[in-house]
């Protein structure tokens, strides 16, 4: 077996810059493209391999334990000591000896992207449509995702012959030993790509925005995400696309809010009309509603509205609308209404104010109901 830096014409201790300016004065001369003839082809392929060698540190201190000598390196230290790394060498890093396998395929499958979206209350009643603009890879246009120039092609590597592995046989304690490596020519594809495409630099795709037609379903809620399969990124060399995810955020409306798939509204009712009573139009989200308001409703009393609520995600039946009365006190009176106040609470004997049982807030039953029912 040639001795590696014989063939690129260092000394044993050169540098790396030394080993890769010798690779690249030989490589220049000895190239199939340069130098057609079958020698020049043999001698580059022996050049390409000691270079291989040599220009990574772990194997050129491997290869300079173990050398042409089968108990030792250059360095003259013999013996038994290195064995455990010999070992290593064949059995742990070469990844199982002489197995070869296939080559790398440049097609990959492209990587997912997430957008945010964010939506009014309005939109998770009903769902929406969206046209979603996303900066990601698409498909080359000039090369189709063949990576090369038009009217050219990839071309079989002449060091690994289209494996896209290499094999070296090093002898050791155990014998010539063979292991198999990914070629570095070629980066374990088996082919090389001589003139790669200018428009995506032999990459198969290239950033773009596009536009994306989203259709959310009504109930969603922030956080959620929504799943595009195969809306992501197109994949090197034109390979399959990835997902897109969407994670939907809702933002807070200024009269509803939402609890499970009801919404839920505060009415203000002056204290005549729930004293005496009285119908009145809301707006919801979906159009006017009629509501009566009973005489004597108390403040907390809770009118429900049904189906003016929420779609859920997975079903067809709409929540409810449920409407939480707040009487408001007046805070100033002449003294004519003060009169009439003050004739009314001797009329009725109102008993004073005394303490009663804790109220938590204007849903607190509400939503007690919920949880136990």
């Amino acid at each position: 077996m040639a001795d590696h830096y014989e063939v690129l014409g260092v000394s044993r201790d050169a540098t790396t810059d030394e080993i890769k300016k010798a690779y690249r004065r030989l490589a220049r001369q000895l190239h199939p493209d340069v130098n057609p003839g079958a020698d020049a082809s043999e001698r580059f392929k022996l050049v390409t391999h000691a270079y291989d060698v040599l220009s990574d540190p772990d194997q050129r201190a491997r290869y300079d334990m173990v050398g042409d000598q089968p108990f030792g390196g250059a360095g003259g230290t013999g013996g038994f000591g290195g064995f455990s790394d010999i070992f290593e060498t064949f059995f742990g890093a070469a990844g199982g000896g002489g197995r070869g396998g296939r080559p790398r395929s440049r097609r990959e499958r492209g990587q997912d992207a997430l957008v945010r979206v964010t939506l009014e209350l309005g939109d998770v009643v009903f769902g929406a449509h969206r046209e979603i603009e996303v900066d990601t890879a698409v498909l080359c246009e000039t090369c189709s995702g063949s990576c090369c120039q038009p009217g050219t092609t990839p071309v079989t590597c002449d060091i690994c012959h289209g494996t896209g592995h290499v094999q070296r046989q090093v002898r050791s304690l155990l014998g010539n030993v063979v292991t198999t490596q990914p070629c570095n020519i070629c980066q374990g594809y088996g082919t090389t790509i001589p003139y790669p495409c200018a428009t995506c630099q032999g990459q198969g795709r290239v950033r773009a925005r596009r536009t994306v037609s989203l259709d959310i379903p009504a109930g969603v809620e922030t956080g959620l995400r929504l799943q595009l399969p195969g809306s992501g990124e197109v994949g090197p060399a034109g390979g399959p696309n990835g997902d897109l995810y969407i994670e939907v955020t809702v933002s807070p409306h200024e009269i509803f809010s939402r609890d499970g798939d009801d919404l839920l509204a505060t009415l203000e009712v002056s204290m005549p009309d729930a004293i005496l009573g009285t119908t009145t139009t809301i707006e919801s989200l979906d159009g006017s509603v009629e509501l009566e308001l009973r005489p004597g409703v108390q403040a907390g009393d809770v009118l429900t509205i049904k189906g003016r609520g929420i779609t859920p995600l997975r079903g067809t039946q709409r929540g409810d609308l449920r409407v939480g009365v707040h009487v408001v006190t007046p805070t100033r009176l002449d003294h004519r209404d003060r009169a009439l106040i003050e004739e009314f609470a001797k009329r009725t004997r109102a008993p004073g104010p005394r303490l009663a049982e804790f109220h938590q807030g204007l849903f607190a039953k509400l939503r007690d109901r919920f949880r136990n029912g």
